[in-house]
Protein backbone atom coordinates (compact mmCIF):
# COMPACT_ATOMS: atom_id res chain seq x y z
CA UNK A 1 0.00 0.00 0.00
CA UNK A 2 0.85 3.48 -0.93
CA UNK A 3 1.09 6.57 1.47
CA UNK A 4 -1.40 8.22 -0.49
CA UNK A 5 -3.60 4.94 0.19
CA UNK A 6 -2.91 4.56 3.56
CA UNK A 7 -4.17 8.35 4.15
CA UNK A 8 -7.31 7.96 2.06
CA UNK A 9 -8.42 4.29 4.28
CA UNK A 10 -11.41 4.98 6.59
CA UNK A 11 -10.48 4.28 10.09
CA UNK A 12 -13.11 1.59 10.36
CA UNK A 13 -10.53 -0.06 6.98
CA UNK A 14 -7.17 1.22 8.69
CA UNK A 15 -7.93 -0.76 11.66
CA UNK A 16 -8.55 -3.90 9.67
CA UNK A 17 -5.48 -3.52 7.91
CA UNK A 18 -4.00 -2.63 11.06
CA UNK A 19 -5.65 -6.00 13.36
CA UNK A 20 -4.57 -8.04 10.17
CA UNK A 21 -1.13 -7.20 10.75
CA UNK A 22 -0.52 -5.98 7.21
CA UNK A 23 0.68 -2.18 8.74
CA UNK A 24 1.93 -1.77 11.98
CA UNK A 25 0.37 1.49 14.21
CA UNK A 26 3.75 2.96 13.89
CA UNK A 27 3.93 3.31 10.27
CA UNK A 28 0.27 4.65 9.97
CA UNK A 29 1.76 7.14 12.12
CA UNK A 30 4.65 7.84 10.31
CA UNK A 31 2.62 8.60 7.62
CA UNK A 32 0.30 10.15 9.15
CA UNK A 33 2.70 12.49 10.60
CA UNK A 34 4.70 12.92 7.14
CA UNK A 35 1.27 14.18 5.39
CA UNK A 36 0.06 16.24 7.92
CA UNK A 37 3.74 18.20 7.44
CA UNK A 38 3.40 18.37 3.93
CA UNK A 39 -0.59 19.40 3.95
CA UNK A 40 -1.41 21.39 7.10
CA UNK A 41 0.36 24.72 6.22
CA UNK A 42 -1.62 25.54 3.51
CA UNK A 43 -4.68 24.75 5.59
CA UNK A 44 -3.42 25.71 8.92
CA UNK A 45 -5.72 23.23 10.30
CA UNK A 46 -3.38 22.35 13.78
CA UNK A 47 -2.30 24.45 16.77
CA UNK A 48 -0.55 21.94 18.29
CA UNK A 49 1.08 18.38 16.69
CA UNK A 50 0.93 16.32 19.38
CA UNK A 51 3.78 13.80 18.59
CA UNK A 52 5.33 12.42 21.33
CA UNK A 53 1.44 11.18 23.21
CA UNK A 54 1.26 9.33 19.55
CA UNK A 55 4.34 7.82 19.33
CA UNK A 56 3.28 6.29 23.11
CA UNK A 57 0.33 5.01 22.15
CA UNK A 58 1.02 3.75 18.57
CA UNK A 59 3.93 1.83 20.48
CA UNK A 60 1.16 0.63 22.82
CA UNK A 61 -1.00 -0.46 20.56
CA UNK A 62 1.68 -2.68 18.55
CA UNK A 63 2.22 -4.05 22.28
CA UNK A 64 -1.21 -5.24 22.23
CA UNK A 65 -1.39 -6.49 18.84
CA UNK A 66 1.75 -8.95 20.09
CA UNK A 67 -0.21 -10.02 22.79
CA UNK A 68 -3.18 -10.27 21.18
CA UNK A 69 -3.49 -13.89 20.83
CA UNK A 70 -7.14 -14.99 20.61
CA UNK A 71 -8.21 -11.70 22.67
CA UNK A 72 -10.54 -9.13 20.91
CA UNK A 73 -8.66 -6.32 20.16
CA UNK A 74 -10.06 -2.41 20.69
CA UNK A 75 -12.12 -1.02 17.77
CA UNK A 76 -9.86 1.68 17.11
CA UNK A 77 -6.41 0.24 17.61
CA UNK A 78 -3.87 1.76 15.86
CA UNK A 79 -5.91 4.54 14.34
CA UNK A 80 -4.85 8.26 14.07
CA UNK A 81 -7.27 10.76 15.24
CA UNK A 82 -7.50 14.33 15.96
CA UNK A 83 -9.09 16.60 19.32
CA UNK A 84 -10.84 20.01 18.18
CA UNK A 85 -8.57 22.63 20.85
CA UNK A 86 -11.33 23.01 22.78
CA UNK A 87 -11.74 19.75 24.34
CA UNK A 88 -8.81 18.60 27.48
CA UNK A 89 -6.02 16.62 26.83
CA UNK A 90 -3.58 14.77 29.22
CA UNK A 91 -0.38 16.12 28.80
CA UNK A 92 -1.17 17.69 25.52
CA UNK A 93 -1.44 21.53 25.50
CA UNK A 94 -5.01 22.79 25.17
CA UNK A 95 -5.41 26.46 24.28
CA UNK A 96 -9.13 27.27 23.36
CA UNK A 97 -7.66 29.30 21.62
CA UNK A 98 -7.26 31.85 23.37
CA UNK A 99 -4.35 33.77 25.09
CA UNK A 100 -6.00 33.31 28.59
CA UNK A 101 -4.94 29.47 28.05
CA UNK A 102 -2.28 29.93 25.90
CA UNK A 103 0.24 27.87 27.84
CA UNK A 104 -2.57 25.19 29.63
CA UNK A 105 -1.70 21.57 29.79
CA UNK A 106 -4.57 19.72 31.33
CA UNK A 107 -3.15 16.73 34.01
CA UNK A 108 -6.44 14.66 32.51
CA UNK A 109 -8.35 13.51 29.53
CA UNK A 110 -11.62 14.74 28.60
CA UNK A 111 -13.64 11.87 29.36
CA UNK A 112 -14.85 11.42 25.62
CA UNK A 113 -11.06 11.41 24.47
CA UNK A 114 -10.14 8.79 27.75
CA UNK A 115 -12.51 6.76 25.81
CA UNK A 116 -10.97 7.09 22.68
CA UNK A 117 -7.64 6.39 24.00
CA UNK A 118 -8.93 2.77 25.64
CA UNK A 119 -10.40 2.00 22.57
CA UNK A 120 -7.23 2.31 20.79
CA UNK A 121 -6.92 5.49 18.91
CA UNK A 122 -3.96 7.55 18.63
CA UNK A 123 -3.88 10.97 18.99
CA UNK A 124 -2.17 13.28 16.81
CA UNK A 125 -2.88 16.78 17.61
CA UNK A 126 -4.95 19.38 18.57
CA UNK A 127 -7.20 21.26 15.74
CA UNK A 128 -8.36 24.96 15.64
CA UNK A 129 -11.41 26.73 16.42
CA UNK A 130 -11.83 30.34 16.79
CA UNK A 131 -11.31 31.50 20.43
CA UNK A 132 -13.06 30.01 22.63
CA UNK A 133 -15.62 28.26 19.73
CA UNK A 134 -17.60 31.58 19.54
CA UNK A 135 -18.45 31.96 15.75
CA UNK A 136 -18.34 29.89 12.90
CA UNK A 137 -15.31 31.13 11.05
CA UNK A 138 -11.84 29.64 12.11
CA UNK A 139 -9.73 32.39 12.67
CA UNK A 140 -8.35 33.75 16.26
CA UNK A 141 -5.59 35.94 16.95
CA UNK A 142 -3.17 33.07 19.08
CA UNK A 143 -2.98 31.01 15.82
CA UNK A 144 -4.62 32.81 12.28
CA UNK A 145 -6.84 31.41 9.95
CA UNK A 146 -7.76 28.04 9.00
CA UNK A 147 -9.07 27.51 5.36
CA UNK A 148 -11.10 25.49 3.48
CA UNK A 149 -9.26 22.49 1.53
CA UNK A 150 -11.51 22.74 -1.19
CA UNK A 151 -10.86 26.47 -2.16
CA UNK A 152 -8.66 28.09 0.21
CA UNK A 153 -10.42 31.63 -0.33
CA UNK A 154 -13.11 29.91 1.52
CA UNK A 155 -13.87 29.30 5.30
CA UNK A 156 -13.55 25.83 6.88
CA UNK A 157 -16.54 26.67 8.65
CA UNK A 158 -16.55 26.71 12.63
CA UNK A 159 -16.25 26.75 14.87
CA UNK A 160 -15.04 22.45 14.98
CA UNK A 161 -13.62 23.74 11.02
CA UNK A 162 -9.81 22.10 11.90
CA UNK A 163 -11.50 19.00 12.35
CA UNK A 164 -13.04 19.51 8.96
CA UNK A 165 -10.62 20.43 7.22
CA UNK A 166 -8.12 17.79 9.00
CA UNK A 167 -10.66 15.52 7.76
CA UNK A 168 -11.12 16.67 4.39
CA UNK A 169 -7.87 16.60 3.45
CA UNK A 170 -6.73 13.37 4.91
CA UNK A 171 -4.71 14.33 7.81
CA UNK A 172 -6.87 12.02 10.37
CA UNK A 173 -10.03 9.72 9.13
CA UNK A 174 -11.50 11.22 12.69
CA UNK A 175 -11.71 14.17 15.11
CA UNK A 176 -13.65 15.04 18.03
CA UNK A 177 -15.75 18.41 17.73
CA UNK A 178 -17.83 20.40 19.57
CA UNK A 179 -21.35 21.81 18.32
CA UNK A 180 -23.04 24.48 20.89
CA UNK A 181 -25.01 25.80 17.66
CA UNK A 182 -23.93 23.85 14.80
CA UNK A 183 -20.03 23.81 15.40
CA UNK A 184 -19.88 20.40 14.15
CA UNK A 185 -22.46 20.47 11.34
CA UNK A 186 -21.45 24.23 9.91
CA UNK A 187 -17.74 22.91 8.98
CA UNK A 188 -18.86 19.47 8.08
CA UNK A 189 -20.99 20.58 5.01
CA UNK A 190 -18.38 23.46 4.08
CA UNK A 191 -15.66 20.66 4.00
CA UNK A 192 -17.96 17.74 2.69
CA UNK A 193 -17.52 15.30 5.40
CA UNK A 194 -19.78 13.99 8.25
CA UNK A 195 -20.30 15.40 11.61
CA UNK A 196 -23.01 14.11 14.17
CA UNK A 197 -24.36 15.99 17.15
CA UNK A 198 -25.88 13.48 19.31
CA UNK A 199 -29.11 13.11 21.93
CA UNK A 200 -27.93 15.86 24.73
CA UNK A 201 -25.74 14.02 27.13
CA UNK A 202 -25.20 10.94 24.92
CA UNK A 203 -21.56 12.01 24.79
CA UNK A 204 -20.81 13.44 28.09
CA UNK A 205 -19.60 17.12 28.33
CA UNK A 206 -17.71 16.78 31.52
CA UNK A 207 -16.39 20.30 31.17
CA UNK A 208 -19.30 22.51 30.15
CA UNK A 209 -18.85 25.80 32.51
CA UNK A 210 -22.93 25.07 32.79
CA UNK A 211 -23.69 21.41 33.05
CA UNK A 212 -27.54 21.66 33.65
CA UNK A 213 -27.97 24.67 31.18
CA UNK A 214 -25.78 23.23 28.93
CA UNK A 215 -26.37 22.76 25.16
CA UNK A 216 -23.05 22.23 23.78
CA UNK A 217 -22.15 18.51 22.47
CA UNK A 218 -18.56 16.46 21.97
CA UNK A 219 -19.27 14.47 19.25
CA UNK A 220 -17.56 12.15 16.17
CA UNK A 221 -16.53 13.62 12.60
CA UNK A 222 -15.57 11.76 9.93
CA UNK A 223 -15.51 11.07 6.37
CA UNK A 224 -17.99 7.96 6.37
CA UNK A 225 -21.33 7.09 8.27
CA UNK A 226 -19.68 3.80 9.50
CA UNK A 227 -16.34 5.59 11.11
CA UNK A 228 -19.17 8.07 13.00
CA UNK A 229 -20.78 5.32 14.40
CA UNK A 230 -17.81 3.70 15.24
CA UNK A 231 -16.87 6.91 17.24
CA UNK A 232 -20.06 7.80 18.84
CA UNK A 233 -20.29 3.94 20.29
CA UNK A 234 -16.76 5.10 21.53
CA UNK A 235 -17.64 8.01 23.56
CA UNK A 236 -21.13 7.53 24.38
CA UNK A 237 -22.52 6.60 27.74
CA UNK A 238 -23.33 8.29 31.07
CA UNK A 239 -20.38 9.96 33.32
CA UNK A 240 -21.22 11.22 36.90
CA UNK A 241 -19.87 14.95 35.96
CA UNK A 242 -22.85 15.21 33.49
CA UNK A 243 -26.12 15.54 34.30
CA UNK A 244 -27.87 15.11 31.17
CA UNK A 245 -25.90 11.87 30.73
CA UNK A 246 -27.83 9.98 33.17
CA UNK A 247 -30.20 6.90 32.07
CA UNK A 248 -29.71 7.43 28.58
CA UNK A 249 -29.94 3.95 26.50
CA UNK A 250 -26.85 2.83 23.85
CA UNK A 251 -27.97 1.37 20.80
CA UNK A 252 -26.16 -0.43 18.21
CA UNK A 253 -24.59 2.99 16.15
CA UNK A 254 -22.32 -0.02 14.18
CA UNK A 255 -25.22 -1.98 13.01
CA UNK A 256 -27.18 1.04 12.47
CA UNK A 257 -24.26 2.39 10.25
CA UNK A 258 -24.66 -0.86 7.87
CA UNK A 259 -28.31 0.92 6.04
CA UNK A 260 -29.68 -2.34 5.66
CA UNK A 261 -33.87 -2.75 4.89
CA UNK A 262 -36.46 -0.26 3.53
CA UNK A 263 -38.20 1.99 4.98
CA UNK A 264 -41.88 1.30 4.48
CA UNK A 265 -43.79 2.99 7.42
CA UNK A 266 -41.17 5.47 8.07
CA UNK A 267 -42.31 9.28 7.86
CA UNK A 268 -39.35 12.04 7.38
CA UNK A 269 -40.75 15.70 7.84
CA UNK A 270 -38.62 18.06 5.19
CA UNK A 271 -38.66 21.64 5.99
CA UNK A 272 -36.88 23.78 3.09
CA UNK A 273 -36.91 26.74 5.56
CA UNK A 274 -36.25 27.32 9.36
CA UNK A 275 -37.10 30.95 10.18
CA UNK A 276 -34.82 31.94 6.89
CA UNK A 277 -36.23 33.10 3.81
CA UNK A 278 -33.05 32.44 1.40
CA UNK A 279 -31.59 29.16 0.04
CA UNK A 280 -29.53 28.68 -2.66
CA UNK A 281 -31.49 26.54 -5.44
CA UNK A 282 -28.93 24.43 -6.52
CA UNK A 283 -28.07 23.48 -2.55
CA UNK A 284 -31.58 22.70 -2.00
CA UNK A 285 -31.88 20.92 -5.34
CA UNK A 286 -29.51 18.57 -4.07
CA UNK A 287 -31.12 18.42 -0.49
CA UNK A 288 -34.15 17.75 -1.86
CA UNK A 289 -32.74 14.91 -4.41
CA UNK A 290 -31.43 13.16 -1.14
CA UNK A 291 -34.50 13.33 0.67
CA UNK A 292 -36.00 11.89 -2.34
CA UNK A 293 -33.79 8.64 -2.45
CA UNK A 294 -35.02 7.93 1.09
CA UNK A 295 -38.52 8.06 -0.40
CA UNK A 296 -37.04 5.72 -3.03
CA UNK A 297 -36.56 3.18 0.38
CA UNK A 298 -39.76 3.43 0.63
CA UNK A 299 -40.38 6.70 3.39
CA UNK A 300 -43.13 9.17 3.22
CA UNK A 301 -42.11 12.77 2.73
CA UNK A 302 -44.34 14.60 4.72
CA UNK A 303 -43.76 18.49 3.83
CA UNK A 304 -43.77 20.93 6.82
CA UNK A 305 -44.52 24.62 5.77
CA UNK A 306 -45.54 25.90 9.27
CA UNK A 307 -44.52 29.22 10.25
CA UNK A 308 -40.58 28.65 12.84
CA UNK A 309 -39.30 31.66 14.23
CA UNK A 310 -35.63 32.27 13.99
CA UNK A 311 -33.95 31.11 17.40
CA UNK A 312 -30.82 33.12 16.83
CA UNK A 313 -31.94 35.84 19.23
CA UNK A 314 -33.04 33.75 21.90
CA UNK A 315 -29.71 31.61 21.43
CA UNK A 316 -27.65 34.69 21.54
CA UNK A 317 -29.14 35.90 24.77
CA UNK A 318 -28.53 32.60 26.36
CA UNK A 319 -24.71 32.03 24.57
CA UNK A 320 -23.69 35.52 25.12
CA UNK A 321 -24.80 36.09 28.94
CA UNK A 322 -22.48 33.17 29.42
CA UNK A 323 -19.53 34.53 28.11
CA UNK A 324 -19.68 37.59 30.33
CA UNK A 325 -20.00 35.34 32.88
CA UNK A 326 -17.00 33.56 31.89
CA UNK A 327 -15.04 35.89 30.50
CA UNK A 328 -15.13 39.36 32.40
CA UNK A 329 -12.84 39.23 34.44
CA UNK A 330 -10.38 38.60 32.24
CA UNK A 331 -10.84 41.49 30.03
CA UNK A 332 -8.36 43.61 31.60
CA UNK A 333 -5.40 41.59 31.45
CA UNK A 334 -5.83 39.57 27.75
CA UNK A 335 -8.71 41.86 26.29
CA UNK A 336 -5.77 43.66 23.99
CA UNK A 337 -5.34 40.12 22.74
CA UNK A 338 -8.49 38.91 22.28
CA UNK A 339 -10.51 38.70 19.37
CA UNK A 340 -12.66 41.26 18.57
CA UNK A 341 -15.83 39.54 17.71
CA UNK A 342 -15.89 37.59 20.76
CA UNK A 343 -15.20 40.95 22.94
CA UNK A 344 -18.20 42.62 20.98
CA UNK A 345 -20.09 39.48 21.62
CA UNK A 346 -19.03 39.64 25.94
CA UNK A 347 -20.84 43.46 25.64
CA UNK A 348 -23.61 42.63 23.37
CA UNK A 349 -24.07 39.66 26.27
CA UNK A 350 -23.72 42.63 29.69
CA UNK A 351 -26.89 44.63 28.11
CA UNK A 352 -29.40 41.82 28.62
CA UNK A 353 -31.48 41.63 31.89
CA UNK A 354 -32.11 38.75 34.39
CA UNK A 355 -35.83 38.96 32.77
CA UNK A 356 -34.75 38.68 29.20
CA UNK A 357 -32.37 35.65 30.19
CA UNK A 358 -35.47 33.57 31.71
CA UNK A 359 -37.65 34.19 28.69
CA UNK A 360 -34.67 32.87 26.36
CA UNK A 361 -34.71 29.90 28.75
CA UNK A 362 -38.16 29.37 29.14
CA UNK A 363 -38.19 30.16 25.28
CA UNK A 364 -36.16 27.33 25.17
CA UNK A 365 -38.23 24.83 26.85
CA UNK A 366 -41.42 25.93 24.59
CA UNK A 367 -39.41 25.09 21.40
CA UNK A 368 -38.24 21.73 22.61
CA UNK A 369 -41.78 20.93 23.70
CA UNK A 370 -43.09 22.20 19.55
CA UNK A 371 -39.85 20.17 17.94
CA UNK A 372 -40.94 17.45 20.15
CA UNK A 373 -44.58 17.17 19.31
CA UNK A 374 -43.57 17.14 15.21
CA UNK A 375 -41.70 13.50 16.22
CA UNK A 376 -45.80 12.41 16.87
CA UNK A 377 -46.58 13.32 13.38
CA UNK A 378 -43.37 11.61 11.57
CA UNK A 379 -40.12 9.97 12.80
CA UNK A 380 -37.53 11.80 11.30
CA UNK A 381 -36.77 15.47 10.50
CA UNK A 382 -34.87 16.52 6.76
CA UNK A 383 -33.59 19.84 5.82
CA UNK A 384 -30.43 21.45 4.63
CA UNK A 385 -27.38 21.48 7.00
CA UNK A 386 -26.69 25.70 5.49
CA UNK A 387 -28.10 27.86 3.12
CA UNK A 388 -24.77 28.29 1.01
CA UNK A 389 -21.51 26.87 0.78
CA UNK A 390 -18.68 28.01 2.68
CA UNK A 391 -18.40 31.78 2.58
CA UNK A 392 -15.80 33.59 1.87
CA UNK A 393 -12.88 32.98 4.78
CA UNK A 394 -11.85 36.84 5.33
CA UNK A 395 -15.86 37.89 4.98
CA UNK A 396 -16.19 40.37 8.25
CA UNK A 397 -18.01 38.57 10.93
CA UNK A 398 -20.82 41.56 11.24
CA UNK A 399 -21.92 42.16 7.40
CA UNK A 400 -24.71 40.18 5.91
CA UNK A 401 -24.20 37.55 3.42
CA UNK A 402 -25.12 37.02 0.21
CA UNK A 403 -26.67 33.79 -0.86
CA UNK A 404 -27.18 33.78 -5.06
CA UNK A 405 -26.78 37.19 -5.69
CA UNK A 406 -29.17 38.39 -3.16
CA UNK A 407 -28.08 39.97 0.33
CA UNK A 408 -29.45 37.80 3.11
CA UNK A 409 -28.69 39.41 6.47
CA UNK A 410 -26.68 38.25 9.38
CA UNK A 411 -24.40 34.99 9.51
CA UNK A 412 -26.04 33.38 12.14
CA UNK A 413 -29.78 34.19 11.38
CA UNK A 414 -29.19 33.15 7.45
CA UNK A 415 -26.59 30.65 7.01
CA UNK A 416 -27.34 28.32 9.24
CA UNK A 417 -30.66 28.53 10.87
CA UNK A 418 -31.09 24.54 10.77
CA UNK A 419 -28.82 24.01 13.17
CA UNK A 420 -28.93 26.22 16.95
CA UNK A 421 -32.50 25.33 17.04
CA UNK A 422 -31.61 21.63 17.93
CA UNK A 423 -28.55 22.12 20.05
CA UNK A 424 -31.39 24.26 22.36
CA UNK A 425 -33.63 21.51 22.17
CA UNK A 426 -31.16 18.41 22.49
CA UNK A 427 -32.45 16.55 19.68
CA UNK A 428 -29.46 14.37 17.82
CA UNK A 429 -28.76 15.40 14.47
CA UNK A 430 -26.01 14.59 11.84
CA UNK A 431 -24.92 16.01 8.12
CA UNK A 432 -23.52 14.39 5.40
CA UNK A 433 -22.79 15.33 2.32
CA UNK A 434 -24.69 16.10 -0.83
CA UNK A 435 -22.53 17.03 -3.75
CA UNK A 436 -20.38 19.41 -4.87
CA UNK A 437 -22.17 22.53 -5.96
CA UNK A 438 -20.81 24.58 -9.16
CA UNK A 439 -18.85 26.96 -7.10
CA UNK A 440 -16.48 23.79 -6.58
CA UNK A 441 -17.78 23.63 -2.67
CA UNK A 442 -19.53 20.88 -0.76
CA UNK A 443 -23.07 21.56 0.34
CA UNK A 444 -24.86 19.31 3.45
CA UNK A 445 -28.03 17.75 4.40
CA UNK A 446 -29.43 16.99 7.57
CA UNK A 447 -31.00 14.90 9.54
CA UNK A 448 -32.21 15.27 12.90
CA UNK A 449 -34.13 12.45 15.49
CA UNK A 450 -36.34 12.40 18.21
CA UNK A 451 -34.82 12.17 21.29
CA UNK A 452 -32.41 9.40 21.88
CA UNK A 453 -32.97 8.31 18.45
CA UNK A 454 -29.50 8.52 17.31
CA UNK A 455 -29.55 4.89 16.08
CA UNK A 456 -32.51 5.55 13.64
CA UNK A 457 -30.91 9.45 12.07
CA UNK A 458 -27.54 7.19 11.32
CA UNK A 459 -29.15 4.32 9.87
CA UNK A 460 -31.03 7.06 7.54
CA UNK A 461 -27.34 8.91 6.46
CA UNK A 462 -25.95 4.96 5.78
CA UNK A 463 -28.79 4.74 3.31
CA UNK A 464 -28.01 8.32 1.58
CA UNK A 465 -24.29 7.31 1.27
CA UNK A 466 -25.12 4.24 0.10
CA UNK A 467 -27.32 5.97 -2.60
CA UNK A 468 -25.07 9.28 -3.27
CA UNK A 469 -21.31 7.87 -2.45
CA UNK A 470 -19.19 10.72 -1.55
CA UNK A 471 -15.93 9.39 0.10
CA UNK A 472 -14.12 9.33 -3.01
CA UNK A 473 -14.17 12.66 -3.55
CA UNK A 474 -11.22 14.43 -2.50
CA UNK A 475 -10.00 18.04 -3.22
CA UNK A 476 -6.83 19.04 -4.52
CA UNK A 477 -5.15 20.54 -1.42
CA UNK A 478 -3.61 23.73 -2.20
CA UNK A 479 -0.31 24.26 -1.65
CA UNK A 480 1.59 26.84 1.46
Amino acid sequence: MTSETIVKLSATELAARIKAGEISPSEVLDITLAHMERTNPALNAFITVSEARAREEAAAAEAMLAGAGDKALPPLLGVPYTVKDLVDTAGVRTTYASAILEHNVPNRDAVAVARMKAAGGVLVGKVSTPEFGHKPMNESPLFGRTVNPWDPTRTSGGSSGGSAAALASGMAPLSIGTDAGGSIRIPAACCGVVGMKGTMGLVPHDTAPDGFGNFSNLGPMARTVADTAQMLAVMAGPHPNDPHSHGLPIDDYVSAAQGKGDLAGVKIGWLSHMGNELIDPEVLAACMERRDALAERGAEIVPFDEPFENTEPYWLVITQSLWVARFEDKLEEFGPRMTPTLLRGIEEGKTYSAVELQRAITFRTQLYRRIQSWFERVDFLMMPTLSRTAINADHDFHEPITIGNQVAGGIRQCWYPYTHPFNMTGHPAITVPCGIMADGLPAGVQIVGPMMGDGGIIRLAAMLEQAHPWSHLWPETPKA
